[in-house]
């Protein structure tokens, strides 16, 4: 499968908004459904220093995000988080692999991060696999950390930390 990744871009918005809309995103992310085009700009033409919005791409469409977040406290810029969403018809296809990579190089090669961390909901087992494939360990777990089609759900704290 062909596809590129890259910096986001203001055009696109739209895709990476219709991507969150999928219910497999919206369950498996702290995004709330219903989120205005508004909203979408504002947030992300908008990101402070230290974020990098990172886009796979097909033919022109969108079929993949991941904004990367390094910590902007002084004691903590040595760490970052990440979120991201892939379409439904191309997940499992390793475009979420292929964007983690990515962001992980970016830390790794040019950021100076030493420790990648997330959240991910216990039941997400594709994405706990993708994680510990590329060398993140559980390290937590939150009790009734999300509040998710009308329960609360757990999540898992993950880390990988540069060698």
């Amino acid at each position: 499968m062909d596809f590129i990744i890259r910096h986001g871009e203001a055009g696109d918005i739209p895709g990476i908004k219709a991507i969150y809309e999928q219910p497999h995103v919206v369950e498996g992310t702290l995004k709330t459904p219903y989120q205005s085009q508004q909203q979408w700009e504002k947030w992300l033409s908008r990101l402070p220093d230290g974020n990098h919005n990172l886009v796979a791409v097909q033919d022109e469409v969108v079929i993949g995000q991941l904004l990367l977040t390094v910590f902007s406290n002084p004691r903590r810029r040595h760490a970052a988080t990440f979120g991201m969403a892939v379409s439904e018809q191309f997940c499992r296809k390793g475009v979420g692999k292929a964007l983690l990579e990515a962001a992980l190089d970016m830390c790794d090669n040019w950021l100076n991060v030493h420790r990648v961390e997330l959240q991910v909901f216990v039941d997400n087992t594709a994405a706990i696999h993708l994680y510990e494939q590329l060398g993140f360990v559980q390290e937590g777990r939150h009790k009734d950390f999300a509040f998710q089609n009308g329960s609360y759900v757990d999540a898992y704290t993950m880390a990988r930390i540069r060698e």
